[in-house]
């Protein structure tokens, strides 16, 4: 069977067999929303890299002691393992984090267009950093339900569990997010 057919469920299997590869192609599947996720909370690259393989080595001591329970919901166990990670390296500072992610109404979507030429790249470049802008003003737990709604691409319960909130205050806080975002536009009369 091919491995990029094989499920997560498959995988951890094959890797507690002994089949390091495994592990490889589970990582490699899970890899650009894990670190995209780290890297909105941290905004430092090589301080993301730290805390990505913080995360795996975590994942793989808890995957190796036999503590891990598959429910099916791998990639939201680990983005928590992660953020996590990103929480604790700011208490350690103790400092808040500043976060950054895209906004909500349609802009997740302009944010993802596929190559483009060099001025379509730098109109990109200049709405990525106004949103980022525009979320940094954020309350925090607002900022955190859209990182993992729209990096980490989780759903709105595995946010709730994540954050030990009920599922219509994980809304609520997107809700929240996106009037505010669309105030702070409007209040500083922007373009995006």
């Amino acid at each position: 069977m091919q491995v990029d057919v094989l499920s997560d469920k498959e995988l951890i299997g094959q890797y507690l067999a002994g089949d390091e590869s495994a592990l490889e192609s589970l990582i490699s599947r899970h890899k650009d929303k894990v670190f995209t996720s780290i890297l909105f909370i941290v905004k430092d690259q090589a301080l993301a890299e730290d805390v990505f393989q913080d995360t795996f080595i975590k994942v793989i001591d808890t995957l190796r002691s036999g503590k891990y329970k598959e429910e099916g919901k791998f990639l939201p166990w680990v983005t928590r393992i992660g953020y996590n990670l990103c929480i604790d390296h700011f208490r350690r500072l103790k400092r808040a984090p500043m976060v950054t992610t895209s906004e909500g109404f349609d802009l997740f979507n302009m944010l993802d267009f596929a190559d483009g030429n060099a001025e379509e790249d730098v109109i990109m470049d200049q709405t990525r950093t106004k949103v980022r802008h525009l979320i940094d003003h954020l309350p925090e737990e607002q900022r955190e339900v859209v990182i993992l709604r729209h990096y980490s691409e989780l759903s709105f319960k595995e946010i709730a569990e994540m954050t030990n909130v009920s599922i219509n205050t994980a809304l609520g806080r997107m809700r929240y997010a996106l009037i505010n975002m669309r105030k702070l536009i409007a209040e500083k009369n922007m373009t995006l």
